[in-house]
């Protein structure tokens, strides 16, 4: 079984106004000084108005699930304290004034990339997955490709920036894609190729190291894991946990094909970026691009054919009742950014949005 890990941002935010506050320094001075473990588990991000944390490998995904739920909590426990709460929002719903980190990588992004690193206060979400080797998690790179557009439909939850409907469903997305390093990658004949390419990119000198090698998806500097790294965070961890399962059938699903001697579907990183961009703009409420065909199809549909695509990996690692039930109650409920959006069509206030997305937040799963 493959074990999955989980970075979550989130959104710090006033209790009262519900606006964004720059005090992720002083909820992780307060979780350090309670001693728990905390610090371990959470991290200061780019920006001050967002709290990271990650959790431990899990091959249950109940185990996930439990972990998921227990920082988010952790994080709104700390959050308290200063007057503040946290929201699993991928952006702020109400104007903001980003504060770069103080750390000296954080001010290295502000200082090369100006305008780019202030308006990258947006939470994602990252998934881990293990592979056995370089070769193995390469091989699983080059065949994952078409079908993580359908990932960012399922997860967005940023329609929002500020303080107006940006009429897309996960704007994090494109603000994301800013970043010159960002996006989908063509395919590599080996390791080694994926290797040189990312020793090229730092040797540029445009990119500080490794790290800000941002695809879409990517072989872990530190684990041995690949890293899925398109979703926004989602609002509830029901969500999570259902992106969870999905990336890991897609990993097992592409490492058997590998096994197998089936080579990746060749599509040119240009119709992947486009795949991408129609999925930022839907999400699940329109047309989406076919990871099989490249062409436009009902969203459903492109949901339904990445199901089908990993059914045997849910089948197998005793998940597909349980992801089959998370789906149908996204697509019944809808994802993030459809539920903000019948809040502010309901309450006709961005306030009562990031309301409502600080009470799912912290929901059970």
């Amino acid at each position: 079984m493959r074990s999955v890990g989980v970075e979550e941002e989130l959104l710090l935010v006033d209790s009262e106004s519900g606006e964004p506050r720059a005090l992720s320094h002083a909820v992780l001075a307060m979780a350090a000084r309670q001693g728990q473990g905390d610090d371990e588990a959470f991290e200061a991000e780019l920006h001050r108005q967002q709290l990271e944390f990650a959790t431990s490998p899990r091959e249950a995904m109940s185990e996930l699930a439990q972990e998921i739920v227990q920082w988010r909590r952790e994080a709104a426990r700390h959050a308290e304290t200063l007057g503040a709460s946290v929201a699993a929002l991928a952006t702020s719903p109400l104007p903001v004034n980003p504060k770069v980190g103080t750390g000296e990588r954080h001010q290295w992004l502000a200082e090369h990339f100006g305008l780019t690193t202030l308006e990258q206060l947006t939470c994602g979400c990252h998934v881990h997955v293990s592979v056995e080797s370089d070769d193995e998690g390469v091989a699983v790179l080059n065949r994952i490709r078409p079908w993580l557009s359908v990932l960012i439909a399922l997860s967005a939850n940023s329609p929002f920036w500020q303080g107006k409907d940006s009429d897309y469903s996960s704007y994090r997305s494109r603000v994301w894609g800013r970043w010159p390093s960002a996006g989908p990658v063509e395919l590599f004949d080996s390791a080694d190729a994926y290797h040189e390419q990312i020793r090229a990119m730092v040797a540029t000198g445009v990119l500080k190291d490794q790290g800000m090698v941002y695809f879409d998806a990517r072989l872990s500097a530190n684990y041995p894991t690949v890293e899925v790294r398109v979703a926004d965070v989602c609002l509830e961890p029901s969500m999570t946990v259902l992106l969870a399962m999905l990336v890991r059938g897609l990993v097992e699903t592409a490492a058997r094909q590998w096994r197998a001697g089936e080579p990746p579907a060749e599509i040119p990183v240009a119709l992947l970026r486009l795949a991408t961009w129609r999925a930022g703009r839907s999400g699940l409420d329109d047309q989406l691009v076919s990871p099989v065909l490249m062409r436009p199809v009902p969203a459903l549909t492109a949901v339904e054919s990445l199901f089908e695509y990993v059914r045997p990996a849910l089948e197998d690692s005793g998940d597909y009742d349980e992801a089959r039930s998370r789906l149908a109650r996204i697509l019944r409920d809808g994802n993030g950014a459809r539920i903000q959006r019948e809040t502010l069509a309901r309450t006709d206030s961005l306030r009562d949005v990031v309301d409502e997305c600080v009470r799912r937040t912290s929901s059970a799963v």
